[in-house]
């Protein structure tokens, strides 16, 4: 009979078993992913989340974040509170001045201008090209409001110191004294008078335009002072032109040459409102207070002695 070992047998079938793993750190309870709730362990209670104190007094607690999707009870206690409209980011807010945020404006709003688009004197460009002479002299009688608004930051004093010239040259015989004296007058000395007439007109038209000009700038006006002197002087030789070519010949106590003279001087107001009024960005009142003393001047100067 074979005998048989006694002892310590091993199963050949049997796998080796394996040692156990030891887990690295950091791979300790990890948590599944953002957003998905963890499964409990089998036969035993789900897992119980634990929650940072609150500090002391109740200031300083940390932020509460829950990998897991629960909501701390202190943070229902004390929920965020939004910030007034328009004094906090994020969707309660929608503007923020705060360093590192991006404050929204709608669309064409001008956070950091008045919200004009040009302003006569500044360096955006004007409202069209500069008008030739012949243009700018029929403008401001056919079309004023469009050539006082274009010619705004272009300088005229080619054009206004020619026309106010020759205008003084001819309102010496409007004037029934000084016609008299011209006319009695031998040529070498009626020439002097004639000329010394224009450039007396001259310098009346430059002075009552700069007048006009700082009490249109006094009163929030921000027009450039050639300009307004420049269309100024033309305003003043155009408007009054018609009653002095009636008043060379007529003289200046005929009844139609007066009449002709009240039209016009209305019709240089108007024109010195819409001047002043497109020139310098300001209401017609305004417009037309500035060119008051101008207007005054202008009665009581060249048309009072005929009217």
């Amino acid at each position: 009979m074979a005998g048989f070992r006694i002892g310590r047998g091993r199963d050949n079938n049997r796998p080796p078993q394996q040692p156990p793993q030891q887990q690295s750190y950091g791979q300790q309870h990890q948590p599944p992913p953002y957003g998905q709730q963890p499964y409990p362990p089998a036969g035993g209670p789900p897992p119980q989340q634990q929650w940072p104190q609150q500090g002391a007094g109740g200031h300083g607690e940390p932020e509460y974040f829950d990998p897991y999707g629960h909501q701390h009870p202190h943070a229902q206690a004390h929920p965020p509170q939004q910030p007034p409209y328009g004094h906090g980011g994020g969707a309660g807010g929608y503007t923020n001045d705060n360093p590192g945020h991006t404050q929204v404006f709608a669309v064409g709003e001008d956070p950091y201008g008045q919200g004009a688009t040009y302003q006569a004197g500044a360096a955006a460009a004007p409202a069209g090209p500069r008008l030739p002479w012949k243009e700018l002299l029929r403008g401001i009688v056919t079309r004023p409001g469009q050539t006082f608004l274009q010619m705004r930051d272009y300088p005229v004093w080619g054009p206004a110191l020619i026309v106010t010239f020759l205008y003084g040259l001819l309102a010496v015989f409007g004037l029934d004294d000084a016609r008299q004296d011209v006319i009695n007058a031998t040529v070498p000395k009626a020439i002097p008078i004639v000329l010394s007439a224009g450039v007396a007109f001259v310098i009346c038209g430059l002075l009552l335009g700069a007048v006009t000009h700082t009490l249109a700038r006094q009163m929030g006006g921000d027009g450039t002072w050639q300009p307004t002197i420049g269309l100024s002087m033309l305003v003043m030789s155009i408007t009054d032109a018609p009653r002095l070519v009636f008043a060379v010949f007529l003289g200046g106590d005929n009844m139609f040459v007066q009449i002709l003279g009240w039209a016009t001087w209305v019709a240089a107001g108007a024109l010195f409102t819409s001047l002043i009024s497109k020139s310098h960005d300001l209401p017609w009142p305004k417009a037309l207070g500035a060119s008051a003393i101008q207007l005054i001047a202008l009665l009581s100067i060249i048309k009072l002695g005929t009217i």
